[in-house]
């Protein structure tokens, strides 16, 4: 998966931007990195700094003098912009980027990424079989480089790692109801005999919100016993659940 997505940044002005992207794709597992005509001398002590480890990635980029010759080797690009350009392209949300990943994974896909401060140039689009926007806020819509290739990162990742995302269940079990009971039931005595029950017109709601309360934390042995002890030392009595 990684080798099928290249990430292409055109004339980028920090060296600590480049580094904190190469930073972020080897967190999601990406190694493909194509610079365009860097501001900065490339690679140098700034961008291997911000890779926090990512050196591999740094020392492995290919850096080009031309747009049109980083993108040579992908079959779909998709170039990131803040704001939608009048020109002649298919501009794409995020979920319609999601879609075309999963119609196409066989594809090799480059992703491109513009200057800091002013973008992708309407040249460098006319590379692009997309224009892709990440919703921000319309007060501030520009994103940091190394943010928008993250989120981007991310997004790819989701699609083909959707087994690592899912939450495995860790099969802890709850509390049998008859010991959830009787701490109730324990507690339940102590705050009587500190009068915790006034009005007492109100008391059997208040009883109804604690049992919905404890039941709702559906809690295991271990942690039911650290209530027991917790109401034990305030009480000053032991409780054995």
């Amino acid at each position: 998966m990684k080798n099928k997505f290249g990430f292409i940044l055109v004339k980028p002005q920090l060296g600590e931007n480049i580094g904190a992207c190469a930073r972020s794709m080897k967190n999601f597992g990406f190694t493909n990195l194509h610079i365009v005509s860097p501001k900065i001398n490339f690679p140098n002590h700034k961008a291997k700094a911000t890779s926090v480890g990512a050196f591999d990635i740094i020392n492995k980029a290919k850096v080009f003098n031309e747009t049109n010759e980083a993108i040579s080797n992908f079959d779909i690009i998709v170039s990131l912009s803040a704001r939608r350009r009048d020109i002649n392209k298919r501009h794409i949300s995020l979920n319609d980027f999601l879609k075309l990943l999963k119609k196409n994974k066989n594809s090799n896909f480059g992703l491109m990424f513009g200057p800091e401060a002013s973008g992708l140039s309407n040249k460098d689009l006319s590379f692009s079989n997309y224009v892709l926007q990440i919703p921000t806020s319309p007060k501030f819509k520009s994103l940091n480089l190394s943010h928008s290739l993250t989120i981007i990162c991310y997004e790819i990742f989701k699609v083909f790692n959707e087994n690592l995302l899912k939450k495995k269940s860790t099969n802890i079990k709850i509390s049998s109801k008859s010991k959830i009971n009787s701490l109730i039931k324990h507690l339940l005595g102590l705050l009587d005999e500190k009068e915790f029950f006034l009005p007492k017109e109100k008391k059997h709601s208040m009883l109804l919100n604690i049992n919905n309360l404890i039941y709702r934390l559906e809690p295991n042995d271990k942690e039911l016993r650290i209530l027991a002890s917790i109401i034990s030392t305030l009480s000053k009595k032991n409780i054995k659940p």
